[in-house]
Parts: structure tokens; C-alpha cells; sequence
């Protein structure tokens, strides 16, 4: 599944990125505060450092705008995990390290990760399918980790049950960002990465 590029009337392509970049930082800030429907664009233009005039050079109207930065978090994320994760070593300690490395970038992103769930609802029928599938390709990269795990006999676990570990890793990862509010006052950031990763891997240890 594709999605068509946002197009603009500006043709260099450095200067869409930079443009966008300010705009998508400016926008993830009104978003958290005040919410997709009640940011304006002319909010949206003032908050990246130029006119509105300017913004619909880069886009064509607000939910352009939503698109941006929905992608914009879920390219990040992907290209830092891909990075970082050993999806073929194949053993315990690399799936605890893929699981601490995840969750330290959903700690650096968590402004970003509420705008996620606050507002991914408001994109077009058009983009949230190509969105949606993002998310389900880093589901798939803790699948692998698993994966590998499985092969090596590090685990035993069936196919279910590897698709439904992985994505429960990866909301366990996105809620430190939505439920901050009451885990920090519970948890430091490392004492959560231990807690959650000594649980899942008690309910999954069928190897000894």
C-alpha cells in the first residue's frame, strides 16, 4: 500500500523538508495542547516561523498537516529501531535490549506518541490505511526478534502467540508516553523498562 507524496508548489526538495520539519514541530506542540479540529493552520504557520502564505506552499490544507506528522513519528521511530535491533541474533538478552532500546525511544518521542493517539483518528480514510500499516511493520521487527528466539530455542511459542507479544511490546512501549501522567509518578523510566520486560518475559519463558 502507497500513499501519494503531499505535493507543494515549491520544487527544491531541501527546502520542503526544512519547511516541513518546522512545520510538523510547531504542529505536534498545538496538537498536544489544543487538539487537531481546534488548531488553525494560520496557528500552525506562526508556530513553524512563517506565514500562512508560506505554509500553503507545502501543503494543501490542515489535514496535510496530521498526515506530516503521523508519518514524520512513525519514520523516526522505524529508522532509529532499525538501527538499533538484532532481529536475527536470536536470544533472550537481544530481545531485552530490543525492548529497552524501543522503549528509550518512545521516552524521547512521548510528546509525539500522545499526538499519535489523540489524533490519528482525524486523518482522511485515505491516509490512516498507509499509516496504520507503519505501525503494523514495527509490530513486525519485535515478531523477528521473537522469531529468532523461537528458532534458536531460546523460547517456545507458537505463531499467535509471537504476533500478540509483540504488539503487546509495543503498546507496553507507547504507554509510558499516553499514560505518563501516572506512571512517572510511579515509576522512573528505568524501573518501568525492567518491570514490563521481567513480566513478559515470565509469561513467555516456556523454554526451561
Amino acid at each position: 500500500m502507497s500513499r501519494n507524496e503531499v505535493p507543494a508548489s515549491v520544487k527544491d526538495e531541501r527546502l520542503i523538508k526544512k519547511r516541513r520539519d518546522q512545520m510538523i514541530k510547531g504542529a505536534v506542540t498545538l496538537f498536544k495542547e489544543k487538539g487537531f479540529h481546534r488548531t488553525t493552520t494560520r496557528e500552525i504557520a506562526k508556530a513553524a516561523g512563517f506565514s500562512i502564505g508560506t505554509l500553503y506552499e507545502y501543503i494543501r490544507k490542515k489535514e496535510d498537516v496530521l498526515y506530516l506528522v503521523c508519518d514524520s513519528i512513525y519514520d523516526q521511530v522505524q529508522d532509529r529501531l532499525q538501527q538499533a535491533i538484532n532481529t536475527k541474533e536470536g536470544s533472550i538478552e537481544s530481545l531485552r535490549l530490543a525492548i529497552d532500546y524501543y522503549f528509550r525511544v518512545m521516552d524521547d518521542m512521548q510528546d509525539e506518541v500522545l499526538v499519535m493517539y489523540q489524533e490519528a483518528k482525524s486523518l482522511s480514510k485515505e491516509d490512516l490505511p498507509y499509516v496504520l500499516k507503519k505501525e503494523l511493520e514495527m509490530v513486525g521487527m519485535f515478531e523477528k526478534v521473537i522469531e529468532s528466539c523461537v528458532k534458536k530455542g531460546a523460547l517456545q511459542l507458537p505463531k499467535k502467540q509471537i504476533e500478540l507479544v509483540a504488539h503487546n511490546i509495543f503498546v507496553q512501549g507507547q504507554m509510558w508516553g499516553f499514560r505518563r501522567w501516572a506512571l512517572r509518578k510511579l515509576y522512573t523510566l528505568e524501573e518501568y523498562i525492567d518491570l514490563q520486560t521481567e513480566l513478559l518475559l515470565k509469561g513467555i519463558d516456556k523454554g526451561e
